[in-house]
Protein backbone atom coordinates (compact mmCIF):
# COMPACT_ATOMS: atom_id res chain seq x y z
CA UNK A 1 0.00 0.00 0.00
CA UNK A 2 1.76 2.98 -1.44
CA UNK A 3 -0.76 5.42 1.08
CA UNK A 4 0.36 3.77 4.42
CA UNK A 5 4.09 4.60 3.88
CA UNK A 6 3.68 8.31 3.70
CA UNK A 7 3.33 10.32 7.07
CA UNK A 8 1.56 13.76 7.58
CA UNK A 9 4.96 15.91 6.66
CA UNK A 10 5.81 14.08 3.46
CA UNK A 11 1.69 14.39 2.36
CA UNK A 12 2.08 18.23 3.45
CA UNK A 13 5.01 18.77 1.33
CA UNK A 14 3.61 17.11 -1.44
CA UNK A 15 0.60 19.35 -1.44
CA UNK A 16 2.77 22.61 -1.21
CA UNK A 17 4.65 21.14 -4.41
CA UNK A 18 1.82 20.53 -6.19
CA UNK A 19 0.25 24.59 -4.94
CA UNK A 20 3.88 25.99 -6.36
CA UNK A 21 3.77 23.72 -9.87
CA UNK A 22 0.21 24.93 -10.37
CA UNK A 23 1.36 28.77 -9.58
CA UNK A 24 4.17 28.12 -11.72
CA UNK A 25 2.27 26.76 -15.14
CA UNK A 26 -0.60 29.70 -14.15
CA UNK A 27 2.68 32.65 -14.26
CA UNK A 28 3.40 31.13 -17.56
CA UNK A 29 0.73 31.08 -18.91
CA UNK A 30 -0.23 34.49 -17.81
CA UNK A 31 3.22 35.51 -19.42
CA UNK A 32 2.55 34.13 -22.46
CA UNK A 33 -0.98 35.00 -22.79
CA UNK A 34 0.84 38.93 -22.70
CA UNK A 35 3.32 38.08 -24.52
CA UNK A 36 1.31 37.02 -27.48
CA UNK A 37 -1.58 40.04 -26.77
CA UNK A 38 1.34 42.88 -27.05
CA UNK A 39 1.30 44.28 -30.85
CA UNK A 40 4.34 46.41 -30.18
CA UNK A 41 6.35 43.63 -29.96
CA UNK A 42 7.95 42.03 -33.00
CA UNK A 43 8.03 38.15 -34.16
CA UNK A 44 12.10 37.53 -33.22
CA UNK A 45 11.31 39.10 -29.79
CA UNK A 46 8.50 36.80 -29.09
CA UNK A 47 10.35 34.09 -30.43
CA UNK A 48 13.22 34.69 -27.76
CA UNK A 49 10.89 34.90 -25.16
CA UNK A 50 9.37 31.88 -25.38
CA UNK A 51 13.12 30.46 -25.95
CA UNK A 52 14.29 32.07 -22.66
CA UNK A 53 10.99 30.54 -21.36
CA UNK A 54 11.65 26.73 -22.10
CA UNK A 55 15.74 26.75 -21.62
CA UNK A 56 15.89 29.16 -18.64
CA UNK A 57 12.44 29.54 -17.20
CA UNK A 58 12.97 30.62 -13.92
CA UNK A 59 15.42 33.79 -14.47
CA UNK A 60 13.34 34.57 -17.65
CA UNK A 61 9.72 34.52 -15.83
CA UNK A 62 11.26 36.84 -13.22
CA UNK A 63 13.10 39.27 -15.81
CA UNK A 64 9.92 39.45 -18.24
CA UNK A 65 7.99 40.04 -14.71
CA UNK A 66 10.20 42.66 -13.76
CA UNK A 67 10.93 44.19 -17.36
CA UNK A 68 7.40 43.88 -18.87
CA UNK A 69 5.02 43.80 -15.38
CA UNK A 70 3.88 47.31 -16.07
CA UNK A 71 2.61 47.25 -19.23
CA UNK A 72 0.86 43.79 -18.97
CA UNK A 73 -1.56 45.65 -16.27
CA UNK A 74 -1.81 48.01 -19.69
CA UNK A 75 -2.91 45.58 -21.94
CA UNK A 76 -4.80 43.40 -20.05
CA UNK A 77 -7.17 46.39 -19.21
CA UNK A 78 -7.06 47.08 -22.89
CA UNK A 79 -8.38 43.66 -23.76
CA UNK A 80 -11.00 43.84 -21.45
CA UNK A 81 -12.21 47.21 -22.64
CA UNK A 82 -11.83 45.74 -26.22
CA UNK A 83 -13.90 42.74 -25.18
CA UNK A 84 -16.75 44.35 -22.89
CA UNK A 85 -17.00 46.87 -26.53
CA UNK A 86 -17.43 43.77 -28.57
CA UNK A 87 -19.67 42.26 -26.02
CA UNK A 88 -21.74 45.46 -25.89
CA UNK A 89 -22.65 46.10 -29.27
CA UNK A 90 -23.27 42.24 -30.02
CA UNK A 91 -26.36 42.97 -27.09
CA UNK A 92 -26.89 46.47 -28.99
CA UNK A 93 -27.09 44.29 -32.05
CA UNK A 94 -29.37 41.88 -30.95
CA UNK A 95 -31.70 44.13 -28.93
CA UNK A 96 -32.62 45.90 -32.22
CA UNK A 97 -33.46 48.48 -30.18
CA UNK A 98 -33.17 52.59 -31.40
CA UNK A 99 -33.38 55.56 -30.17
CA UNK A 100 -37.17 56.01 -31.98
CA UNK A 101 -38.03 53.19 -29.85
CA UNK A 102 -36.84 54.05 -26.71
CA UNK A 103 -38.69 57.69 -27.36
CA UNK A 104 -41.84 55.54 -27.75
CA UNK A 105 -41.69 53.32 -24.76
CA UNK A 106 -40.66 56.42 -23.03
CA UNK A 107 -44.33 57.63 -24.08
CA UNK A 108 -46.15 54.82 -23.47
CA UNK A 109 -44.81 54.88 -19.74
CA UNK A 110 -45.72 58.89 -19.80
CA UNK A 111 -49.23 58.13 -21.03
CA UNK A 112 -50.17 54.81 -18.39
CA UNK A 113 -48.62 57.27 -16.07
CA UNK A 114 -45.42 55.20 -14.62
CA UNK A 115 -43.44 58.46 -15.52
CA UNK A 116 -44.17 61.77 -14.45
CA UNK A 117 -43.85 64.51 -17.07
CA UNK A 118 -40.46 65.82 -15.61
CA UNK A 119 -39.11 62.01 -15.41
CA UNK A 120 -40.56 61.91 -19.33
CA UNK A 121 -38.03 65.31 -20.26
CA UNK A 122 -34.99 63.89 -17.98
CA UNK A 123 -34.80 60.83 -19.95
CA UNK A 124 -35.58 61.75 -23.55
CA UNK A 125 -33.05 64.20 -22.47
CA UNK A 126 -30.59 61.60 -21.62
CA UNK A 127 -31.46 59.31 -24.57
CA UNK A 128 -30.52 62.22 -27.51
CA UNK A 129 -28.18 63.69 -25.69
Amino acid sequence: MFFADIEFGEALLVAFEVFFFVIWIWILITILSDLFRDHETSGWGKAAWVLFLVFIPFVTALIYLIARGGGMRERAIKAQAEAKQHMDSYIQEQAHSSPADELHKLQELKEKGALSAEEFDTAKAKLLS
